[in-house]
Formats: C-alpha cells, sequence, structure tokens
C-alpha cells in the first residue's frame, strides 16, 4: 500500500497510543534495497546485543546501593524528627515550670499581702482594744496594771540574770575541766614524740586551727548580724516614738485653743492613749531609767493629767483656767521633745544605735536623752493623789532594819492573820519578788467572794501591798467612816500612829493617803495608801512602799520661824483655808515647812514655806481627778 493510501485516522490513533506507552513513533517503512552494506550493518548490531545486556545488568546491580542510602536518609530525618520532638518536650517542660515558678511566686506575693493586711487589721484592732481599755479604765486598775507590769519586767530581769550567771558558770566548768585533761596529757608524755607524732600533731594542730578560725567566723558574722537586727528594730521603736510625739504635738496644738465638748473630749482621748504608747515605748530603748525618769515622768503625768481632764468634760464641766495652763506646759515642753527626737531620727546612724546597746553614753543617742533628761522635761506639779504621794526615795528599807527574816511558811501564817476578818480559807505562798530595795513573798488568799493578793516582806513580815480585786457598785459608807474603817485596818497591820492627811472619793470607792503623825506634825515621806469599798465597808487595796522605805522613829526638830511670818511669805491674795507643821522630802533629805492650804483666783494650791529660812520649799496645784473633786 502506497503511502497515500494509509488512513489518516488510523495515523493519528497509532500516534496517540505511542504517545501514551512512551515510545517514540516508528519510522515509516520504505523498501530499501539490501546492499552490501546494509548486510554489514545488521551483523555489527547482532554483534553488540550481548553488550546491552551487560548494560543492563550493571545498571540494575547499582539500583541496590541507592536503596541503601534512602534508608540511611529516612534515619537521619526519623533522628532529626525526634530529636525536634525532644527539644520541643524540654522547652514545654521549662515553660511548664517557669510558669509553675511564675504562679508560685504570685501566690507567695499574694499570701504575703494577705498576712501584712490580716497582722495589720490585728495591730488595729489590738489599738483599738487598748484605746478602749484605756479609755474605760480606772486609776486604780492603771495603778495595778503597771504594778503587775513592772513585777514581770523585775522576774523577767531576774530570771535572765539567773540564766546568765548559770551559763557562766557552766563554761567556767568547762574550761576548769579542758584545763584539767590538758595537764592530765601532759604529765603522762614524758619522751619526745618521733618524727611521725610530730607529723600528726602538726596535722592536728592545722585542722584544730582551720576549724576554730571557722568556728570564730562565723560565730563573728552571726553575732554582727544578731547585733544588725537589734539595732535595726532599735530604730523602729525610735521612729515609733518620734511618730507618737507628733501626734502629741497636733493633739495638744488642738486642744490649746478646742472650746467645744466633743471635741474636748477626742483630743483628751487620744493624748491618754499616746502618752500611754509612748511611755511603753521609752520602756523599749536600750536607756537606763535614770537617763529616761524625767521624761518617763513627763508622759506619765501627761497621761494622767489627759485622763483627769476627760473625766471633767465628759461629766460636763468646763476646763479651769489651771487645766488650760496644765495644756499650755504640756504643748510647750512637747514641741521642744519633739525637736530634740526628730534631729535624733534624722542623724541617728546604726552606729549611733549599735554603740547605746553596747552601753557607751558618748554617742548621739545617749547624748539627746540627755538633753532632754536635764534640760528639756519639767514635769507639772499637780496633785492628783495627795501632795508627795508618789514620793519613793532610792534608800535602804529603814522600817525593817533590825529585824530577822522569815520563811515562805511564816508569812502564809502571818497573811491569814492580818486578814482573819476576811474569811479566807487558804493561803499560798506563789514565790518572791523585788520591790525596790526590798525582797517580799507573794501571798494569795482565797476568800468565799474570791481570791486576793498580798506582798508580806521577807524581813520583818510587813504587808507592803494588798489587793483584792472586788468591784464596788453603790455608796452605804460615809468618807469619815472610811477614815475609822482604814485606821482599824492599818492598827490591826502594825502601822500605828497614821493621820488621813488627803482623801478623795467617787461614791463607790473611798481612796485615802495615810501619813505618820509624831506631835502634832506630819511626815510626809510616810505615806500609806488605802482604797475602802463604800458599799461593803471593808479596805480592798493598801499600798505602804514608801512607809516601809522611809519611816524611822524621829523627833521633829523646832522652826525658827512663827506660822505668821511663814504666812507672810505667800502671795498677795491668797486665802489660807488650813495650814500646819510638816516634814516634806527634798532633794534626798528632809525639810521641816509650814503647810498652807488655800485659794488664789479660783484656783486650789498648797504651798510650803520652809520653818526654818522663810523660802518658799514646794508648790503643788489641786485638780480635778478620776475620782472627783480632791478634798482635805
Amino acid at each position: 500500500m502506497s503511502k497515500k493510501e494509509i488512513s489518516s485516522g488510523t495515523e493519528k490513533a497509532e500516534n496517540l497510543t505511542r504517545k501514551n506507552t512512551g515510545k517514540k513513533p516508528a519510522a515509516k517503512k520504505t523498501p530499501v534495497k539490501q546492499t552490501k552494506k546494509t548486510a554489514v550493518k545488521k551483523s555489527d548490531k547482532a554483534v553488540k546485543q550481548p553488550k546491552q545486556s551487560v548494560v543492563k545488568s550493571e545498571k540494575q546491580s547499582k539500583k541496590k546501593p541507592v536503596k541503601a542510602v534512602n534508608e540511611k536518609r529516612l534515619q537521619r530525618k526519623q533522628a532529626r524528627e525526634q530529636k525536634k520532638l525532644e527539644a520541643a518536650k524540654i522547652r514545654a517542660e521549662k515553660k511548664q515550670k517557669r510558669l509553675e515558678k511564675k504562679l508560685e511566686a504570685k501566690q507567695k506575693r499574694l499570701d504575703r499581702i494577705a498576712a501584712m493586711k490580716q497582722a495589720k487589721a490585728e495591730r488595729r484592732e489590738k489599738r483599738r482594744e487598748r484605746r478602749d481599755m484605756l479609755k474605760h479604765e480606772t486609776k486604780e486598775a492603771r495603778i495595778n496594771r503597771k504594778r503587775e507590769e513592772r513585777a514581770a519586767i523585775t522576774e523577767a530581769r531576774v530570771a535572765k540574770r539567773e540564766a546568765a550567771m548559770a551559763d557562766k558558770r557552766a563554761k567556767r566548768e568547762h574550761r576548769l575541766k579542758v584545763r584539767a585533761e590538758k595537764r592530765a596529757e601532759k604529765s603522762e608524755k614524758r619522751h619526745a614524740p618521733g618524727f611521725g607524732g610530730w607529723l600528726a600533731a602538726v596535722i592536728s594542730l592545722g585542722v584544730t586551727t582551720l576549724a576554730l578560725g571557722t568556728m570564730l567566723t562565723f560565730g563573728w558574722l552571726n553575732m554582727n548580724g544578731m547585733e544588725a537586727n537589734m539595732a535595726t528594730a532599735q530604730n523602729e521603736n525610735l521612729y515609733e516614738l518620734n511618730s507618737i510625739v507628733d501626734n502629741l504635738d497636733t493633739n495638744l496644738s488642738k486642744a490649746r485653743v478646742s472650746n467645744s465638748r466633743n471635741e474636748q473630749v477626742r483630743l483628751l482621748t487620744d493624748i491618754a492613749i499616746e502618752s500611754e504608747m509612748a511611755e511603753t515605748v521609752l520602756e523599749r530603748l536600750p536607756l537606763d531609767t535614770q537617763t529616761t525618769q524625767n521624761l518617763t515622768s513627763f508622759v506619765n503625768k501627761m497621761g494622767d493629767s489627759a485622763q483627769s481632764m476627760l473625766y471633767s468634760v465628759a461629766s460636763g464641766k468646763k476646763l479651769t483656767e489651771s487645766q488650760i495652763a496644765t495644756i499650755e506646759h504640756m504643748y510647750n515642753t512637747n514641741q521642744e521633745l519633739k525637736a530634740i527626737i526628730n534631729d535624733l531620727c534624722a542623724n541617728c546612724t546604726q552606729k549611733d544605735m549599735l554603740s547605746a546597746l553596747n552601753g557607751k553614753t558618748d554617742g548621739l543617742f545617749y547624748s539627746s536623752f540627755d538633753t532632754i533628761q536635764n534640760t528639756t522635761v519639767e514635769t507639772p506639779k499637780e496633785i492628783h493623789d495627795g501632795p508627795f504621794a508618789e514620793n519613793i526615795d532610792k534608800v535602804t528599807a529603814k522600817n525593817l532594819e533590825g529585824l530577822t527574816e522569815i520563811t515562805a511558811g511564816r508569812a502564809e501564817e502571818l497573811a491569814k492573820k492580818y486578814f482573819r476578818d476576811y474569811n479566807v480559807s487558804e493561803v499560798k505562798c506563789t514565790g518572791e519578788t523585788v520591790a525596790e530595795q526590798l525582797v517580799c513573798y507573794n501571798v494569795v488568799l482565797t476568800t468565799n467572794d474570791g481570791e486576793m493578793s498580798a506582798q508580806i516582806s521577807k524581813k520583818g513580815g510587813k504587808v507592803v501591798e494588798f489587793n483584792s480585786y472586788k468591784a464596788c457598785t453603790d455608796k452605804n459608807f460615809s468618807v469619815k467612816r472610811c477614815i475609822d474603817i482604814a485606821e482599824d485596818f492599818l492598827d490591826a497591820l502594825g502601822y500605828d500612829d497614821m493621820k488621813a492627811v488627803w482623801t478623795s472619793e467617787n461614791g463607790t470607792t473611798c481612796n485615802l493617803n495615810f501619813a505618820y503623825e509624831e506631835d502634832d506634825v506630819i511626815f510626809y515621806s510616810d505615806i500609806i495608801k488605802v482604797k475602802v469599798c463604800e458599799e461593803r465597808g471593808i479596805v480592798t487595796g493598801m499600798e505602804g512602799l514608801s512607809y516601809v522605805l522611809n519611816h524611822v522613829e524621829r523627833t521633829p526638830s523646832e522652826p525658827s520661824i512663827s506660822k505668821a511670818e511663814a504666812k507672810s511669805k505667800l502671795i498677795k491674795g491668797f486665802d489660807v483655808e488650813a495650814s500646819r507643821l510638816c516634814v516634806i522630802p527634798v532633794d534626798g533629805g528632809e525639810a521641816l515647812c509650814y503647810e498652807f492650804f488655800g485659794t488664789y483666783q479660783g484656783d486650789k494650791y498648797y504651798i510650803y514655806i520652809d520653818a526654818k529660812t522663810g523660802e518658799e520649799a514646794e508648790v503643788f496645784t489641786v485638780i480635778g481627778t478620776a475620782q472627783g473633786r480632791a478634798l482635805m
């Protein structure tokens, strides 16, 4: 069939089939004449055919290594993917740990904030409770509480001192024991050690020296840390005192000009509370009582004066001229105090505080309080509890000299005897305490109405203090009858020749001061305070420390000037209501004086004129008290 005879459709189908199978289209067959040349070519092809089969087998043999390479690549790829997974896992774990740590820190912060809020709320609640307690606390309760606090502090100091002495004895015994062991060891070693012995000794000495050096270094660092903490705590106390003094300055400044009853009540309440807080902070500072004596006395009297004025204003009365002058004096004194303490807070370094903690008195801390003690503070002379009621000289117990010491059992017997009218069912000695310069037994007495407490001197068995804590809510006995009851009580305790020199009562309780009297002369150094319940007509409290410390038999001297001459020394216009001879404590000694009680421009005063020189020895202002008007 010729070329023209081939169908074009068939040709297209064949071409399409070859394209799908990947084969090249076959060349068109043309009739070629077979020549010699073509025959040779065919024979060559026949010869070359085995060579193609060899090449093919080589290609087939090369396929196996390619497969192994692919497997290695796959393994490496899988290893990389595994490492990526592990790295991602590690990153996730680290992220989780960071998140947990962050959440933990956040929780700690929240807990710390909550704890701070809780502590702040507790402190606020304590301050509120203390403010309420001080607001409603009577003077007797305050005195009893402060006395108990002082007794607790004294007991703690005694216990601390005893513990320190025991520790010192133990260390000394240990040193003696070690010294004896060393001496015994030296006596055993009579011959010189060889090289091995010397080597061992050198090594042992080196180890010991290293250990000792480490211990000393650690101890030094630890001690430094403790001292730093103590200095920080004392700085906080100083800043707290500074804040209290600033608040007092503000409240006293307002009280000077306030004329509203409600505002005066609020301000006087704050002053009384802040005075109590200042006294507490002063007790915590590293200062001896001699350095802070005047400052503590001023703060104490400021609180008493504020509380007394508070009761007066709360009862509907107006402040007197004397009370207004007292506020002015407290304001001026507190301003000077504020300037010194503010300056101390600004300039006191940790070195100054450590110096004060170590007892050195040449630093800024001590010098500042010395300035306050010597030149700044002057306590206003006002009577709350009678003339010279707080007089306690730093002397030996004169009234107990020459008396023998008693046992605890004897103290119990005496207590049962002294208080036989109180229906005592049981008496128990609970220990000893130190009151100023004498040692006393603490005795608890059980009665039908509850417990009572008393302090009986170890030397002589004298009753120094007594409290029954019985509430009095009604008045069934007059002041005169209360004086008779108190005199009988003192006679039963062995305190004779005592005269009532001061009375103060509020309708339920009568507070009395008794002083020793000899030849119509009153000795104010020998005072005993007695509290009588006007409801039951019994003594519920007694304090005779001043009497025990000062009382001795003595004969008063004769005055050098007459009463008329002494009266002429008084200021013109002073209206004398009563006068008498008395002996008063003056600068650690005693002076015979004329006592004049009277009125000047509406205010009550006690003026004491020296009966020897005619000079004015002492002046007191009578102010309102928590128990009402005080009378002689």
